[in-house]
């Protein structure tokens, strides 16, 4: 399952794959490695997760695993998932922080920490200037957040980017 689809996203698509049709088991295959990714993946009920860069013998291992032992972690997915653990262990904000955003809110809150304007930011994700302010005012209210400086700063506290 990609996880950026035009219609329904990996994230939605899997969700209803799990209520709707529990027998069939979904690999993600993604270019995101941050921890919201994978983590929301999984809760929506993937059973592995793969980055799109992964050798072909990776891909095959993930299928078998899935068919033999109902999943798959790679090293990358065990990493970051015991990264949000420790972050829990050490009083940091950890999972519960994590809101779940799709790959073009992604894409776009990694550009909004450049100094990239909004139309260059636009240019780059092939989309309107429009489409751009919704994104923006869509990740203000989903990360109740008032100010560009306020997606940044969740950005870099989140590990969607690093300083």
């Amino acid at each position: 399952m990609d996880i950026n689809m035009p219609d329904m996203d990996g994230f939605e698509t899997t969700q209803w794959l799990k209520v709707n049709h529990p027998e069939v088991h979904v690999l993600a295959l993604s270019m995101y490695d941050n921890e919201t990714s994978i983590i929301r993946m999984l809760k929506c009920g993937a059973k592995g997760y793969i980055l799109k860069d992964s050798e072909p013998a990776e891909l095959r291992t993930a299928i078998d695993a899935i068919i033999n032992k109902g999943f798959y972690y790679s090293d990358l997915v065990s990493g970051k998932l015991m990264h949000a653990i420790n972050k829990l262990d050490d009083g940091g904000d950890g999972l519960k922080n994590l809101v779940p955003l799709n790959d073009r809110e992604t894409d776009f809150l990694k550009y909004a920490c450049s100094e990239l304007t909004y139309k260059e930011i636009a240019d780059k994700m092939f989309v309107s200037p429009r489409t751009i302010d919704g994104y923006r005012d869509a990740l203000f209210e989903k990360l109740q957040v008032k100010t560009r400086v306020g997606l940044v700063m969740y950005a870099i506290k989140n590990g969607v980017v690093n300083i």
